[in-house]
């Protein structure tokens, strides 16, 4: 009787390292399934970084793509999840969107409140100086209305001649030309904000307090009063008062009193 393995025929072993079938990589050792004949021949068993999978599936899920859990594609599950990806990237560019908006309306309104700060500063800060240097002026001319007041008297009584005149002339000039100029002529109505009464009397002549006369003239630079126009205020009002009754008229009364200074003067001739 013949021994089993003779009536098997020639046994071939495949030692590829790649399994053509499931085509993972096989271990060192491992020999591929003997070719041959023999129908009992065990299936090959798959390498170690094989996933474990039935037989045949492996080479028909990498032709086919795979087939999900359900039969349907493999892929659709990532289309999904990708879908869902998708939107919420999405939401998030959208929010971050409005986010930015938001804070550029914000910047945007504080700078433009802080301009219009600083033009409200550059305002107040010019009317401030202007203030400062109207005040400066103001007193400088102040200490100069005195002598302007000599100058102009001496004018009215003729003595500003020679030197004097051309001093005094220069010194008008340059003050009006800083921006003082005088104010007050008579006939002009009383104002109390621009005149000072030194005397005051009553005239049928007046129908309102009037500066009949100017005793100083007023000074002032723009709108700021340096000394107020001096003047004699006449008001309305009736005639001159009569001469109390009995009232002996005033050239009476001095012959009577040279009469009585000539003792024993002739008596007038009776005839």
């Amino acid at each position: 009787m013949r021994p089993e393995n003779e009536s098997q025929g020639p046994v071939v072993r495949d030692r590829r390292r790649i399994d053509p079938a499931t085509g993972q990589v096989r271990n060192p050792g491992e020999a591929g399934p003997p070719r041959g004949p023999a129908p009992s021949a065990s299936p090959p068993r798959p390498g170690r970084h094989s996933v474990a999978r039935p037989a045949g599936q492996g080479a028909q899920g990498a032709q086919a793509g795979g087939t999900g859990a359900d039969g349907g594609p493999a892929g659709d599950g990532r289309q999904e999840s990708g879908g869902a990806s998708g939107d919420a990237a999405r939401e998030q560019a959208e929010a971050a969107a409005a986010e930015a908006s938001a804070r550029l309306a914000e910047r945007t309104a504080d700078l433009q409140r802080l301009q219009a700060e600083y033009a409200n500063y550059r305002k107040r800060v010019e009317r401030d100086r202007m203030a400062v240097r109207e005040q400066a002026l103001a007193n400088v001319l102040h200490e100069l209305v005195p002598v302007l007041d000599d100058i102009g008297r001496a004018r009215e009584h003729g003595e500003l001649v020679g030197g004097f005149k051309s001093v005094g002339e220069s010194l008008e000039a340059i003050a009006a030309k800083l921006g003082l100029t005088s104010f007050g002529e008579a006939g002009d109505p009383f104002d109390p904000m621009r005149h000072e009464a030194l005397t005051h009397s009553y005239s049928p002549d007046v129908t309102e307090p009037t500066a009949v006369q100017i005793l100083q003239p007023g000074y002032r630079v723009g709108e700021r009063i340096i000394r107020p126009a001096r003047v004699a205020v006449a008001e309305p009002g009736g005639e001159a008062e009569p001469e109390p009754a009995g009232r002996q008229p005033a050239a009476d009364s001095a012959e009577a009193s040279a009469g009585q200074a000539r003792p024993g003067a002739a008596p007038d001739d009776a005839g």
